[in-house]
């Protein structure tokens, strides 16, 4: 299937020097993303570390791999050059700062990892002004659609198809198991997708040699899903220090396992300003329906805020909302450091959450959604409204990326 970025990579491509960064969860689809845009190229060259031939090649050096690709001829157009889990190689960024500064002007060059690239970058990065950063998330409702959008929400959504929008509750919005729609395909799909994350990712990224306890902390963050997280009862659990907890929390993030929300705290009284919530980036994973309508919205907004961000339309962020009073509202979008929506995710028959009429009296945010994930879709923009509103699932993920 063709992906959301995809267009806008070779519209990068015709307009930008720049190297294109993708990282991503494993399976997500980034190598397919990279065969669809060298389909738009007249030559391309994929270079995988984890192939011996190419890792060889890779370890020649710079020119290696300017000879395999003829970039000392000259030829009537640029060709696109990627590199695939380059990250796993030491001095992956001197290779691409000297490959990309001898050769800006007779190639694209797109790399990808499925370990966050993002994460790997130091302060004094010598690759700075060289890349744009990009993530690739799962298959979404919006992008199931395959929407021509102007701006940054699709104001005439359409109806997602009852066999997609069952694929995507039950088995995730990875493209193999959402295409497959199969529980048997699921299940052998996710267990491997399992022991590569935590017996071979771990290993070769990273020097942590509790791999079983790391797994340990996987699961209680998987039975924790968008509840307020306690690093001392995670620490006591797993039997590690809590700033041992933190960090193998961030390696799995830097690995797509799940993602953090913190608490927006500006304008909003005796908020709280520490405890995090954690999502996991396959929601499929979560048996308790709640937790996984929570996490299906939760993984539609960061994708958003994601694209959003890296394609240059402002600076976005998605945050939660508590107070000590312990009202709560599931998220708050910010656009440019401003509040402009709150969406708190509950069941068709919920009356208006209380707590999502008085968050956005104290965030002054622009739009307050009640997500009602078991509603029949309506053919209506959402976004025309700017008093609290219950809205199905399926008509206001639609209207994003």
């Amino acid at each position: 299937m063709k992906r959301y970025v995809l267009d806008h990579f070779v519209d990068h491509c015709q307009k930008y020097r720049q190297m294109i960064f993708l990282s991503g969860p494993r399976q997500v689809g980034k190598t397919t993303v990279a065969e669809m845009l060298g389909e738009e190229f007249a030559r391309n060259r994929y270079f995988n570390w984890d192939d011996m031939d190419d890792r060889a090649l890779i370890l020649s050096g710079q020119n290696a791999i300017s000879d395999a690709m003829g970039l000392d001829r000259l030829q009537p157009d640029m060709p696109l050059c990627v590199f695939d889990e380059l990250h796993k190689y030491r001095d992956w960024r001197n290779f691409l700062k000297g490959f990309f500064d001898k050769n800006e002007k007779k190639v694209r060059i797109l790399v990808t990892g499925s370990a966050s690239l993002k994460t790997f970058r130091r302060s004094g990065d010598s690759l700075m002004g060289r890349y744009f950063p990009y993530t690739l998330h799962p298959v979404s409702v919006a992008e199931c659609l395959d929407v021509k959008r102007e701006g940054l929400i699709n104001h005439q959504p359409a109806s997602i198809g009852e066999h997609e929008w069952e694929a995507l509750w039950r088995y995730g919005g990875f493209p193999e198991p959402f295409l497959q729609a199969n529980r048997e395909f699921y299940n052998r799909w996710t267990r491997l997708q399992t022991e590569q994350l935590f017996r071979q990712d771990l290993r070769d990224l990273t020097r942590i040699q509790e791999l079983d306890q790391v797994e340990m902390l996987a699961r209680l963050l998987r039975s924790q899903v968008g509840q307020l997280s306690s690093y001392s009862y995670m620490a006591k659990t797993v039997r590690v220090s809590v700033d041992t907890v933190r960090r193998w929390i961030a390696t799995l993030e830097s690995l797509h396992f799940c993602f953090t929300i913190r608490p927006w705290h500006r304008n909003v009284a005796r908020s709280l300003r520490k405890e995090p919530k954690y999502y996991l980036w396959d929601w499929s994973q979560l048996d308790d329906e709640g937790a996984r309508a929570e996490n299906m919205v939760a993984s539609a907004l960061l994708k958003a805020v994601h694209w959003w961000t890296e394609t240059g339309k402002g600076d976005f962020g998605l945050y939660f909302l508590r107070d000590k009073q312990k009202r709560e509202v599931d998220f708050l979008v910010t656009r440019d450091q401003d509040p402009w929506f709150l969406a708190e995710v509950k069941s068709g028959s919920s009356p208006l959450s209380k707590s999502l009429v008085y968050f956005q009296k104290q965030t002054q945010a622009e739009h307050a959604f009640q997500v009602a994930m078991d509603a029949e879709y309506v053919d209506r923009d959402c976004f025309e409204f700017h008093s609290p509103m219950i809205v199905p699932g399926r008509t206001f993920l639609a209207q994003l990326v």
